[in-house]
């Protein structure tokens, strides 16, 4: 809950200074008990994007977000992937040729970052004239270094398999929606994914061919249920990994790093990966 509300602010879907809705509309909206809610806006509070949560009235986007240098640029903070993707790949929406790559588990951040530019192209705000998206995924026939059972069960494919139901449905929706664009508004689109054979231990995403965004998978144990069963697994929260920007230009050691990314991206799509079917 806390990472859809943090993209509808991020995306300027919800404004600054607007008032969010009442705690219990938002339980309607989401399904969830007031007190998820409480605490999904409490996150938001703690990253400064909301302001006055209490029981009482509803919270109030933060004035103050700085939406655009603040969280773009090289003197950018880090800040985790759901904030600092989205205005970001907004930006690069701007531009008539959009060229996007990205290395990552499922692509459901990249998937919700897409919202904001999709919007605004069928607004007639914005109107690329080409679109390249390039995805690099892990293979289904690999076994996951994670997400992982904590006690190590090899006939126990219960994660595997809801990772690679994931992964389909991501993928599947950021494709339908960009090559949708194509009938919609004769743009021209390319989106194309390759397996890897391991599981990638970081993500990234090259936008434009100026900027790397880079960030750790970083792993935890929780439970989670699955089917009727709490499961105890090794994971990571890829939406809440920390975003570290790196800009062409800004110096040698970020011009280094875009140039080396883009170098170390074009190697694992032209050698050892393979083709990518988004099918269970």
């Amino acid at each position: 809950m806390a990472d859809e509300l943090r993209a509808r602010i991020t995306s300027g879907a919800l404004r600054a200074g607007q008032r969010m809705p009442t705690q219990a509309r938002l339980a309607d909206e989401f399904g969830v008990e007031r007190g998820a809610v409480r605490q999904a806006l409490r996150i938001l509070q703690s990253e400064r994007l909301l302001t006055n949560v209490s029981k009482g009235s509803p919270a109030t986007v933060a004035l103050d977000l700085g939406l655009g240098n603040a969280l773009t640029g090289p003197a950018a903070p880090p800040q985790p992937t759901t904030v600092a993707l989205a205005p970001r790949i907004a930006a690069a929406f701007a531009t008539p040729h959009v060229e996007i790559d990205a290395l990552c588990l499922t692509s459901v951040s990249l998937t919700l970052a897409m919202g904001e530019p999709l919007r605004q192209i069928h607004a007639g705000q914005l109107n690329p004239a080409k679109v390249d998206v390039r995805v690099l995924l892990p293979s289904r026939d690999i076994d996951l270094a994670f997400p992982t059972p904590v006690d190590d069960d090899s006939t126990d494919d219960r994660l595997q398999r809801r990772w690679l139901a994931q992964r389909n449905a991501q993928g599947q929706v950021l494709q339908h929606n960009l090559l949708a664009l194509r009938a919609t508004h004769g743009i021209d689109v390319h989106v194309t994914f390759r397996a890897l054979p391991f599981t990638p231990p970081v993500k990234l995403y090259l936008v434009n061919g100026t900027e790397a965004l880079f960030a750790y998978y970083t792993l935890t144990r929780r439970a989670e249920e699955i089917g009727e069963e709490h499961l105890e697994m090794y994971d990571a929260e890829g939406t809440q990994s920390m975003l570290f920007s790196f800009s062409q230009g800004a110096g040698l050691r970020d011009t280094t790093f875009v140039e080396q990314s883009h170098l170390w991206f074009n190697a694992l799509w032209e050698t050892i990966s393979s083709e990518l079917t988004l099918t269970s």
